[in-house]
């Protein structure tokens, strides 16, 4: 076993790991007590905020599949424990994945090498985590800022919350436009797929809203993803 590999896998490592993983279940388990706490002062019922939260939870195990099967292939390459600390932070693997290519390249080495050395391994460590500050400063420095923002908008009154909805709406339609180009470039298989998952997701709603079936709406992102990789398996 080479001096990588022994670093890769150092109990002090999977100590940091486990700390860095328990902050964030933490900050989760905060998040959710101060939403229920002032739930009622923006109008939402504890049946609501219940719905709310199962809708996330639900709406995570799709994105969360793709980040395992990535996370599995991180493992080989960087350890176990330096994996579970950066998806666990940033959530991202190919973000991750990325990081740690262009740290081990810095190094003069390639991210597979079976000769993969310490040093490549540290700057591919390095590179992953000050890679991943950038969102972390911006959230923690403009928060409050943007908060602040947001209610000078909406206070004047007219127009300005209608606009700032539409806003809002205009980057999410651009956001998800922006991953179904990429994938549509791909080929016409990723087409397919893109377009299937783009007509079921209105039958889905229509038929929750048609049918008073809330639970629809709350599954209907997994659905979506479900379908999606079963045309996509079909196809594939």
């Amino acid at each position: 076993m080479n001096l990588a590999s022994e670093i890769m896998d150092h109990p002090i490592l999977w100590v940091i790991a486990f700390v860095v993983v328990l902050i964030v279940i933490f900050q989760a388990i905060v998040f959710i007590r101060i939403s229920k706490k002032v739930a009622p002062e923006v109008g939402l019922t504890n049946k609501e905020v219940t719905s709310i939260i199962r809708t996330g939870a639900i709406s995570s195990l799709g994105p969360s599949f793709a980040i395992i099967i990535v996370a599995i292939s991180l493992i080989t390459l960087i350890g176990e424990p330096t994996t579970m600390m950066r998806i666990g932070i940033v959530g991202s693997a190919p973000i991750e994945t990325v990081g740690a290519s262009l740290g081990a390249e810095a190094a003069g080495e390639e991210l597979s090498d079976k000769s993969f050395s310490a040093q490549a391994f540290t700057a591919a460590v390095w590179t992953m985590c000050l890679g991943g500050m950038g969102w972390l400063i911006v959230t923690a420095l403009f928060t409050k800022s943007l908060g602040r923002l947001q209610s000078k908008l909406t206070s004047g009154g007219g127009n300005r919350a209608k606009w700032l909805s539409v806003i809002s709406t205009a980057a999410m339609i651009g956001a998800f436009g922006y991953f179904g180009g990429g994938q549509i470039a791909k080929g016409m298989n990723e087409t397919i797929i893109f377009i299937v998952a783009l007509l079921i997701m209105p039958v889905i709603m229509w038929a929750a809203q048609h049918f008073n079936q809330n639970w629809l709406r709350e599954w209907s992102l997994g659905l979506v993803i479900l379908i999606g990789m079963s045309v996509g398996y079909f196809l594939i």
